[in-house]
């Protein structure tokens, strides 16, 4: 049964490739799990992200963590096959979101040569990062070769995009609201020319399921608040059921973070599992704002997950 729901999966997906599709499919059983990030009960934490998405039979990885090993093992440790997988999303350029891409297609591929064959990024993900001394700040820009050679595939995503049935990138975001989530002193190569980095190829996942949507983030540079808003847009301001991934406000003053979650609340987010780098304490000051509980706002760890259907399932670390 699971292997004929992956190949359903597979032919939608081809056909999504070839015809764009409105937002009308909705996920019935959604399954998202923690592969990378700093808090653990059993594996490996780290500066980093990934999580696995499991929608009616369909599987996505999104990002990669940061060490070369960490995903793997992680992954391994809590009994996920992931040679199934064949499309990986990469959030960002960022080193903690890309380290393991290489070593999972590498391994994966042993098992199966169409596992993590396809990666998806937004518009920028190749765009050149000039450091001090000359050196190239973007990692991709290294990885794409290796990985095209091991007969993987980049596409890269102007706009919102279905990766599978109701399973969505939302692309480049527009920054309607200066939450100015990023470091703030690197520079990148556009068409345009050298300007400040606000990390352009920033892009999230939506999961359009029967509950709401569920929005899985990397890092959330372009802001929750402005993540939240064009998703809204793209689907007719359907609630929120969940905001999971790292949302970078582990050093936002107490102000930006109580703006972001009266702004969360607006569009319903019902659960919260922050992660990566959203911030032990911001997650706190969130979690208040929102009005939600310890069930159902709780500090991401490797192998916790969430489920359209249960919620969230935080281990024993988080809770």
């Amino acid at each position: 049964m699971m292997f004929l729901l992956r190949v359903l999966c597979l032919l939608s997906a081809l056909i999504s490739i070839s015809h764009a599709q409105a937002p009308d499919h909705q996920v019935k059983r959604l399954k998202v799990t923690i592969l990378s990030t700093m808090l653990a009960d059993e594996g490996l934490g780290e500066w980093g992200f990934a999580a696995l998405v499991e929608a009616d039979g369909c599987q996505v990885l999104i990002d990669t963590g940061a060490r070369p090993e960490t995903v793997l093992s992680n992954a391994r440790d809590l009994k996920i096959d992931l040679s199934s997988v064949r499309d990986v999303v990469i959030t960002h350029f960022h080193p903690d979101h890309t380290g393991g891409l290489m070593t999972l297609r590498t391994e994966m591929k042993k098992q199966n040569p169409a596992a993590l064959a396809q990666a998806h990024g937004a518009t920028g993900i190749f765009y050149s990062r000039p450091m001090p001394g000359g050196a190239e700040g973007n990692p991709m820009i290294a990885i794409r070769p290796q990985y095209q050679a091991s007969g993987g595939s980049f596409v890269e995503h102007a706009g919102p995009f279905e990766l599978v049935p109701g399973v969505w990138l939302t692309g480049p975001i527009a920054r309607k609201f200066p939450e100015r989530n990023w470091g703030g002193s690197g520079k990148v190569r556009t068409p345009a020319g050298l300007v400040e980095d606000t990390v352009p190829d920033d892009q999230s996942v939506v999961v359009n399921t029967v509950d709401g949507l569920v929005v899985i983030t990397g890092c959330g540079h372009a802001g929750i608040v402005n993540i939240l808003t064009a998703v809204d847009s793209q689907f007719a301001h359907r609630p929120v059921q969940a905001v999971i991934g790292g949302l970078h406000l582990y050093s936002a003053k107490d102000e930006q973070v109580d703006w972001t979650g009266d702004r969360m609340k607006a569009f319903g987010v019902r659960y919260l599992m922050g992660a990566h780098c959203t911030g032990i304490e911001s997650l706190y000051r969130l979690r208040a704002r929102l009005g939600l509980t310890r069930q159902t706002a709780v500090v991401g760890a490797v192998g916790a997950y969430f489920t359209s259907t249960e919620g969230i399932h935080p281990g024993l670390v988080a809770q």
